[in-house]
């Protein structure tokens, strides 16, 4: 098969919708070549109608290993602040088997003193971090200036960029509107998310979402070059997590018409490096 997708849900999430069982996840991937998925937890009140926590991921994961790869969460407001250290939970889900953190949903500022004591573990027990970014979670200034901080701070952790702040900041032309909604039009060069990239290697970029699909698809030929550019930055991921939904990223990561190399590593290689699978 052809991808290892780094962003896919379990279990029930919202009110209305179904979950996302094992078995409807594995008959998408089947669908789009997708080998393996990363399995994120949601332990975070923000965002979704309901948990599914870290014990729940690593049981679907036992049950699939050859294609399911957990990741584990923890929220840092645990306890008292400055009180709570996520190490010791992390190590037990590490020898579990989980190969990195997220999903981070929480509603704090991205540079959050209690944020950081999750980074620092990340970088320590080297499990990339998956970040969501808008106006609420994960939230940050235009060009990404706290997240840049953070970067700087913990060259060492494996920070995963994702949603719609972070994708927004391809392009030079942004506004605060933008941190939770999805730009058209083509790309202006000169865009945070392209700098950051390229100063900071250990910041990933995620394609999932609509957020993702849409930094890609909305200037086909800039995203040709950004990929391209950023090519072992640059992760294949789908954020599944209903029956129905709709998944654009395999037709808009091939209509990039990228070099067979390039696509490659995008569509695999980079996430099974990070990952070690």
């Amino acid at each position: 098969m052809t991808f290892i997708d780094v962003h896919m849900h379990t279990g029930r999430l919202m009110v209305g919708r179904l979950p996302a069982t094992p078995e409807i996840l594995l008959a998408k991937m089947d669908e789009l070549e997708i080998e393996k998925s990363v399995l994120l937890a949601v332990e975070t009140p923000e965002e979704l109608d309901f948990y599914v926590p870290t014990t729940e991921i690593l049981k679907v994961c036992a049950q699939h290993p050859d294609r399911f790869i957990p990741f584990c969460s923890v929220d840092p407001r645990h306890r008292y602040p400055g009180r709570f250290d996520p190490v010791p939970i992390l190590e037990e889900y590490v020898a579990q088997g989980c190969k990195g953190f997220g999903e981070f949903l929480v509603g704090l500022p991205i540079n959050s003193r209690l944020s950081q004591v999750i980074y620092r573990a990340c970088g320590k027990l080297e499990l990339p971090i998956m970040l969501h970014m808008d106006h609420w979670i994960g939230r940050d200034k235009l060009g990404l200036l706290g997240l840049e901080r953070m970067l700087k701070r913990f060259p060492d952790t494996v920070f995963i960029g994702h949603g719609p702040h972070f994708w927004a900041e391809i392009s030079a032309e942004m506004r605060p509107e933008y941190r939770s909604g999805y730009p058209r039009g083509p790309v202006v060069p000169g865009g945070a998310l392209d700098r950051l990239l390229t100063e900071y290697p250990n910041l990933y970029a995620d394609i999932s979402a609509g957020s993702g699909n849409n930094g890609l698809a909305r200037d086909p030929e800039y995203a040709r070059d950004f990929v391209t550019r950023h090519q072992d930055q640059v992760l294949f991921g789908t954020d599944f997590l209903m029956p129905g939904q709709a998944v654009p990223q395999v037709d808009t990561l091939r209509s990039l018409n990228l070099d067979p190399a390039v696509f490659a590593k995008v569509a695999r290689q980079n996430a099974a490096r990070i990952l070690k699978v």
